[in-house]
């Protein structure tokens, strides 16, 4: 299977939303001798003797892996039908076969109150600056000689080379990767520049070699080590695209948490679409982390012709936008030189493609251009960074943008003008939203700044944007909020973030849903010095059928009191909506570091109230604060992909393909079809299914089943409850030797 490399920004391809009604053929034999990596996890506590027990009646299963801290299992290698048969075993609860997963990546710092809190003093008289704190960062590795790291690094373990030295991969086996010194830097740089925790200590793990791509297995056994070594925080800046709660990372994760761990893990750069939030974001213990904006100056360019002001997205390395009087745009081609004949003193509007950005923003300097707008040549918008520093202001803007001012350059009336306009608190267009399929929890939990965020990387320093650079300022934000109460349990320390967060809203005032934002956007000196927590920190009603006569989900919330004085709480009675009635808990009162448990029960008909999804925010007032407490229920099956994480490679064994999908709630029917991709005509099905159960499938197709070599589009189809999701993309087949 193909290895997945580290990508800052994902995009989304457009998915068909129907999928033509086929005839299933006989399926195709699948080659039992293909040999595999699979999980295992069972019940009980273990010995070693108990697992050589379990797997001898298979010779061909190597054991691999154990995990007694991450979880109770171990991974192994060995066939499919010796896999099949020892899933069946008695012993065993799960065997789920390897995953990939893949990176994602002073104002910062200061919008989420990390320098506040300098003056705060723990109950050792020391400033709260992470200082006897241990951080593990699960990630590329890290530049442990880099200047502003050096003192804070204590030690690692790299699970791609099997030794102690995890440094970032630096060639020549491989891509060089810088992404866990960024990382890193957030949560704990002490030099140049300063992270949120700039006193904590990190321990490197390396579970992702060069390009940023490592397996759920070597994932597994850096979250074993983290437990074993004992850190008090794990930051996890990784991912797939699988919006599913029950995969092992995300297991794992919780049980860090039950070991008193506090696991931080980014939801993921799909955005801004629901259901992208992707697995280990989706561990239901973990601190998922969505990605805001710190304050930053936008330019935006108002253009005679144009209604509305179109935002431009400054690349990283460009110059900053201060033209102070209206320029002609002029359309710059694709940037080559022999099209920028006409941008002398002029705003150049290029095409993204053919050439780097770099080149592009290069030719328009040399040829006179005050100014670059490249805009996308395929849907959307987009943000990259360029190669190195431009004295010149270059921006990005969406395809459709692009197309309109090109029409107006065509007629010479592309007089344009810019504004600079101060935004924050936004949330970033390519932060993964939820909710979790299946259990329809709220993720993430949080956002935190992750546009624009300089931090280290090997040999110096770097602006990097995405859920990766978010997650390590909750990373850092945890460890504060650790050294200042040292005896808080990792679910104390979720719920002081999440009950102090701020809500944010978009750039006219409407608020992001829950599923997006979360309970809002950290507030570090906040949460410190919260006077009381309720757990959890967000509530899920669950899913009601619209069949039902009406009737009620209860959720409880455990509500402490950790100040030194009695506190009073009222619980206020959310907004009335038409087919929906709350029973709130009576007021009552709870003294210094008593807590109590007490129900929510939400009443719905689902008759009267026909929304698919439903959340908002419960208010309760504790002496002087005011919580707000997301929530979220779901009506039927709601609009979620039924079909995700599609994936298609060589298989272990010759002579075989095999691919990989995820079906967040099964299927009633299952296919991947294939065409021609010139000219769309039908060639056949990579496979077919009927009543296909939910979670990850993945399958092995002996190449003599296979249509000729070449270029094929696949279209990958299942169908639940009504409703079909396609997901269509290039498949290469190639002859096997």
């Amino acid at each position: 299977m193909k290895r997945l490399v580290i990508m800052l920004i994902m995009f989304l391809f457009p998915l068909s939303t129907h999928a033509q009604s086929l005839h299933h053929p006989p399926l195709p034999e699948e080659s039992p001798q293909a040999k595999r990596v699979a999980i295992v996890t069972i019940a009980n506590n273990f010995t070693e003797q108990d697992i050589q027990k379990i797997l001898e009646p298979y010779q061909d299963i190597e054991l691999r892996y154990t995990y007694k801290h991450a979880l109770n299992g171990f991974s192994v290698k060995g066939t499919l039908s010796s896999l099949a048969k020892l899933a069946k075993s008695n012993h065993v609860e799960l065997v789920s076969q390897v995953q990939t997963y893949k990176t994602q990546q002073e104002e910062n710092i200061r919008i989420i109150g990390g320098d506040a809190v300098r003056g705060i003093y723990d109950q050792t008289n020391h400033r709260l600056t992470g200082k006897g704190i241990t951080v593990g960062v699960i990630d590329t590795g890290i530049d442990y000689r880099h200047q502003d790291l050096r003192r804070n690094y204590e030690g690692g373990h790299d699970l791609v080379d099997q030794d102690a030295d995890p440094m970032e991969s630096e060639g020549p086996d491989g891509p060089i990767t810088l992404h866990g010194t960024h990382v890193a830097g957030i949560i704990a740089a002490n030099g140049k520049i300063n992270g949120v925790a700039p006193d904590a200590k990190v321990i490197a793990y390396r579970a992702l070699g060069p390009g940023g791509a490592g397996t759920t297995e070597q994932v597994l056994a850096a979250i074993e080590q983290a437990i074993k070594d004992k850190v008090d925080v794990l930051n996890l800046s990784l991912g797939n695209s699988i919006n599913g709660p029950d995969l092992p990372i995300s297991l794992a994760l919780n049980k860090a948490a039950e070991e008193g761990i506090i696991p931080v893990t980014s939801s993921g750069n799909s955005g801004p679409n629901m259901w992208t939030v992707g697995s280990p974001g989706t561990a239901a213990k973990a601190i998922s982390v969505g990605a805001s904006t710190p304050p930053m100056k936008i330019p935006y360019l108002s253009v005679v012709g144009l209604s509305e002001k179109i935002r431009l997205e400054p690349m990283q390395g460009s110059h900053e936008w201060k033209l102070d009087r209206s320029y002609e745009v002029v359309d710059g081609g694709l940037g080559k030189p022999k099209e920028l004949t006409n941008v002398k003193g002029k705003i150049a509007l290029i095409k993204r493609g053919k050439i780097t950005f770099t080149e592009k923003a290069n030719n328009a300097l040399r040829a006179g251009a005050v100014a670059v707008i490249i805009y996308n040549h395929i849907s959307g918008s987009f943000i990259g960074n360029l190669e190195g520093e431009v004295d010149l202001p270059v921006s990005t803007i969406s395809k459709e943008e692009g197309k309109k001012l090109k029409q107006l350059t065509e007629k010479g009336e592309a007089e344009a003008r810019i504004h600079i306009i101060e935004e924050k608190d936004l949330l970033a267009d390519f932060s993964s939203r939820g909710p979790v399929t299946s259990t329809w929890d709220i993720k993430p939990d949080v956002v935190a700044p992750g546009v624009a965020i300089t931090s280290t990387i090997p040999g110096g320093y770097l602006a990097l944007q995405g859920t990766s650079m978010a997650a390590p300022h909750v990373a850092g934000a945890s460890a504060l909020i650790k050294q200042a109460h040292p005896d808080w349990s990792p679910e104390q320390i979720k719920a002081a973030l999440m009950n102090t967060a701020k809500p944010i809203s978009d750039q006219k005032g409407n608020p992001y849903r829950t599923y997006e934002q979360g309970a809002g956007r950290i507030q570090v000196e906040a949460a410190i010095k919260t006077q009381s927590l309720v757990m959890p920190g967000s509530l899920q009603f669950g899913k009601f059928k619209l069949a039902e006569e009406p009737h009620s989900h209860t959720q409880y919330v455990t509500v402490e009191n950790v100040s030194d004085k009695v506190q009073v709480y009222s619980f206020a009675i959310p907004k009335n909506e038409i087919g929906i009635q709350w029973e709130m808990p009576f007021s009552f009162t709870l003294k210094p570091n008593e807590k109590k448990r007490v129900a929510i029960k939400m009443m719905v008909d689902p008759k009267a109230f026909k929304k698919k999804i439903h959340d908002g925010t419960i208010e309760l007032q504790a002496g002087s604060q005011t919580f707000r407490i997301p929530y979220l229920y779901v009506l039927e099956e709601p609009n979620y992909p039924r079909v995700m994480g599609f994936d298609f490679g060589a298989g272990d064994e010759q002579g075989t393909y095999q691919y990989e999908v995820y079906l967040p709630g099964g299927a009633e029917e299952f296919g991947i079809a294939l065409f021609d991709p010139d000219s769309f005509q039908f060639v056949g099905f990579l496979d077919t299914k009927r009543k296909v159960g939910k979670g990850l499938l993945k399958e092995t197709i002996d190449r003599e089943r296979l249509p000729e070599s070449g270029l094929y589009i696949a279209k990958v189809f299942a169908k639940r409850s009504g409703k079909e999701d396609m997901i269509e993309t290039p498949l290469y087949i190639e002859e096997i030797e």
